[in-house]
């Protein structure tokens, strides 16, 4: 042992009361041999192992509870703000909330997925709940999302729910069918 890491030695155990301090071991040369022995018996009769691993390491994230949860922030987030009502500075409040609670979900990587508006085609990864014929449109189109797609990390944690609009059949289109 060298002189610096016996007065290192000495230093920590000064930090102590006295009566804490452990006195150095009186080890005499034969002790030290035997215990070197010994301790390299030790490390032989342990099998090596692979490091564990880290400790710190992330549990694997449930999908399925994460898309509820964003489902349910979406669904709160369509109900504070109806069209055409004014809010009251409570429900801003509310929504800003909201608002900040779907940017941090994003920036963990869950992102949620509204399709209203959108075209429809059936090879869409939707579920279609009904269709509904409006002559109005002239091609299918995702009237009402019911239940929004919630992707985790670009993969698909929970499919959308939709209700599809397609074009009404004209009078003439009827008549040609019969």
């Amino acid at each position: 042992m060298t002189r610096l890491n016996r007065l290192r030695e000495e230093l920590r155990q000064r930090r102590h009361h006295r009566a804490f301090r452990i006195p150095v071991p009186a080890w005499t040369e034969p002790q030290r041999v035997q215990l070197e022995e010994l301790l390299t018996q030790a490390r032989a009769a342990t099998p090596s192992r692979t490091p564990d691993p880290d400790p710190i390491s992330e549990p694997p994230v449930d999908g399925a509870a994460l898309a509820t949860a964003a489902t349910n922030l979406w669904r709160a987030e369509r109900k504070l703000a109806p069209p055409g009502e004014r809010p009251t500075p409570r429900d801003r409040q509310a929504a800003r909330y909201l608002r900040t609670c779907a940017e941090a979900l994003a920036d963990a990587g869950l992102v949620v997925q509204d399709h209203d508006g959108d075209a429809f085609n059936p090879g869409r990864a939707l579920e279609v709940l009904v269709y509904q014929e409006n002559p109005a449109l002239t091609g299918e189109i995702v009237l009402e999302t019911v239940r929004p797609s919630v992707y985790l990390h670009g993969r698909l944690v929970q499919m959308g729910q939709v209700i599809v609009g397609t074009p009404g059949q004209s009078p003439d289109r009827r008549s040609d069918d019969a």
